[in-house]
């Protein structure tokens, strides 16, 4: 019998109470894994110190076993990660923020997990595009996340029209991330790319402390970016949402 492979969220950002965002089963799920599989071994070791703290390690963290999966793995790779689970040991998939497999790597290595007949088990815990989603007041019964958009600035502004146009006309709301050194950017394109009734969210920091939400129409982002009062938002990881009117 194969292993079951656990999807283990994580933190949206530094914090040191797990338990305000991640439930007690998921933390005591995970202290007793030993094998797992991040985007970066180094900070899934910080992550695991956090839970250790709480709800103590099976095995010393030294050794658990921390195999990675990034942009660089290539696909050949991923059969190799499963190994342990076909063998019969039960693994973890920890993202670095967030819910694993959205907007994330780890996706290729779960559909493999399918084909394989491994059992998944996703856990519960923090995702920014629902979060966003719930604190906006745009539609949340129908949204689609595209991910990052062209750094090209008329790329990304026709892109954004595009996005534009398509909710307008399916009432849909259209969710999208930015790398955070460039978020003003990305305010500044969406104010001068989209109609003066659209409106525009932004949500920061989401869960943590510093968390900052702001749902305003295009003119007045572009009234408030005028005065010099954009969000306090550079560097921080932030959700951008659009719905046209």
């Amino acid at each position: 019998m194969p292993g079951t492979l656990f999807l283990i969220p994580n933190t949206l950002g530094e914090t040191e109470a797990l338990a305000s965002v991640l439930p007690e089963q998921v933390q005591h799920i995970t202290s007793q894994l030993d094998y797992f599989v991040a985007e970066n071994a180094k900070t899934a070791r910080a992550f695991l110190k956090l839970v250790n703290a709480s709800h103590p390690l099976a095995k010393p963290l030294q050794e658990i076993t921390i195999s990675e999966l990034n942009v660089n793995t290539p696909p050949a790779a991923l059969a190799g990660l499963l190994a342990p689970l076909l063998a019969g040991r039960d693994g973890g998939l920890v993202s670095e923020a967030g819910v694993p497999a959205v907007a994330d790597p780890g996706a290729d290595l779960v559909r493999l997990a399918h084909q394989h007949g491994i059992p998944v088990r996703p856990l519960v815990g923090p995702s920014s595009l629902l979060l966003a989603v719930m604190a906006s007041g745009l539609n949340g019964q129908s949204f689609a996340f595209n991910g990052y958009l062209p750094t090209d600035a008329a790329q990304r502004t026709a892109r954004i029209k595009e996005l534009e146009t398509r909710s307008r006309k399916e009432k849909q709301t259209q969710l999208f991330i930015e790398t955070p050194y460039r978020n003003t950017a990305m305010l500044e394109a969406l104010v001068g790319a989209c109609a003066p009734g659209t409106l525009i969210c932004v949500a920061t920091d989401l869960s943590l402390a510093t968390e900052t939400i702001r749902t305003q129409t295009g003119a007045q982002w572009k009234s408030q970016l005028g005065a010099g009062k954009a969000p306090e938002f550079h560097k921080k990881p932030t959700v951008f949402l659009l719905l046209g009117q």
